[in-house]
Formats: C-alpha cells, structure tokens, sequence
C-alpha cells in the first residue's frame, strides 16, 4: 500500500479544506499519484422542497480535475452521499443541509477511496456529529488472482477487477465494549460500502475484503493521528 499523507487549512466560507494524498517514493524521488481535497459546509439552513423536519440531508459535490462533472462523477457523488450518511447523526440537526465538496487535483488511481477518506477527515475537523470513522481503500484483481493494493492508473489494463471497499471505525462515542460488537463480531469487521469494478469471483472477493480489512486499519490509524496532530496545533494556537 502507498504511503498516505493529510494536511489541513482553513478557506474563507468553508468549515475546512481537507487534502488526503496517496503517495509513491520511488528512490529519491517524491512523486504525489492521488490528491483529493474535501471541503464541508454546514450544517446550514435550507429552506423548500429539500428541507427534512427530521433529519439533514448530505449533499456531495464532485469536482472533476478538469473539464466540467459527467455521469462518473454523479455515480461517485451518490455512492459517497450513501457512505457519508451511514456514518453522520444526521437526526440531530433536522431542517439543515451538511454539504461536502470533493475537488480532484490529481487522479492516478483509487480517488473514489481517497475522497471517501479525505470527506471522513474534513467532516471529523468540522465538528460534523459523526457515529463512528470510516477508512477507504481500493484492491484490485491481476489475471493470476493475486490482490494489489492502491494500483496506479497505468496499472489498470493488467488487473481484471477492481474493488473499492469502506470499513467502519471504531465508535467515537464513549461506549461499551460490549456494545463495539454485533453477533460477537467487531464492528471493524463490518462494511459500509462496496462497490466492484470488472470480474470479480467470489473468491476474488473475499480476497479482496481479507486485504482491504487490514490495510485500513493501518489507514484509519494513521486519519487519527493526523486528526489528533491538527487539534493539538489548534490547541497551540488557542492558547497562544
């Protein structure tokens, strides 16, 4: 898997813009592959047809590197809306809107993983009410069967499927620990999303979720220190 890396900044009007690359170091080398930056407004008040006395609604937004947005980008847009409200305690700001802006500033392969956690991120920074985390990670499928992790755009005509798979975090709330399993399962072992590209057998798949599941642990660990570094920075700054 390629090494991750996040970085935070305020932007005028937004709650946050929250950059989550994927990155490959080849020798020397610092070659960045996969750059999302995910901005989050709200909750804010709606008003009309779209307005919820119950709940807020989600709003995704995907921004195309260039060009303008085309049915790829509505499919990502919808399929991060589903994930992120999975996650959101939408119940507790009904009558708002919770928007989330995705913008692609470079796209060499899994963006749809990387935007899902880069959206994870900024909503966490935003102080959006949140059940738990969630990690993204994309595998794919070579003609041997072998799983690769995080593969390249050039890579993509040398696999025969390809899986982008969402698992749950640990609950942020202080809770239990009986209650962090369903049916004497963790809830980590759960997932949240799965969407599937190319021929995939089921074997393929199990594979995939097998892999999938313990590189994001590694991907989840590393939001939450990232996450943890950004508030004792505020915090510095606070009390400065």
């Amino acid at each position: 898997m390629k090494p991750q890396s996040s970085w935070a900044f305020n932007i005028d009007g937004a709650a946050l813009f929250y950059a989550f690359s994927q990155q490959l170091l080849i020798t020397f080398n610092f070659v960045e592959n996969t750059i999302i930056l995910a901005a989050v407004y709200g909750p804010k008040a709606i008003s009309g047809r779209k307005e919820n006395p119950e709940c807020a609604i989600v709003e995704v937004i995907w921004k195309p590197k260039t060009g303008i947005a085309g049915s790829n980008e509505r499919e990502a847009e919808f399929i991060v809306k589903r994930t992120l409200e999975h996650i959101i305690l939408t119940a507790m700001h009904p009558n708002t809107a919770i928007s989330v802006i995705i913008q692609v500033v470079n796209d060499d392969g899994g963006a749809l993983a990387c935007a899902m956690n880069a959206a994870c991120a900024a909503l966490v920074d935003a102080g959006v009410p949140l059940s738990g985390l969630i990690a993204a990670v994309t595998c794919a499928v070579d003609k041997e069967g072998m799983v690769f992790l995080d593969p390249m755009k050039k890579e993509e005509k040398d696999f025969r499927g390809h899986a982008c798979l969402v698992f749950p975090g640990r609950p942020l709330a202080a809770t239990s620990a009986a209650s962090l399993a369903i049916d004497n399962e963790p809830i980590e072992h759960g997932i949240v999303s799965s969407v599937t590209k190319g021929a995939l057998s089921a074997d393929d798949y199990l594979n995939c979720l097998e892999r999938g599941r313990a590189a994001s642990a590694k991907i989840a660990e590393f939001a939450r220190s990232s996450l943890e570094r950004a508030q004792r920075g505020v915090e510095m700054v606070v009390a400065s």
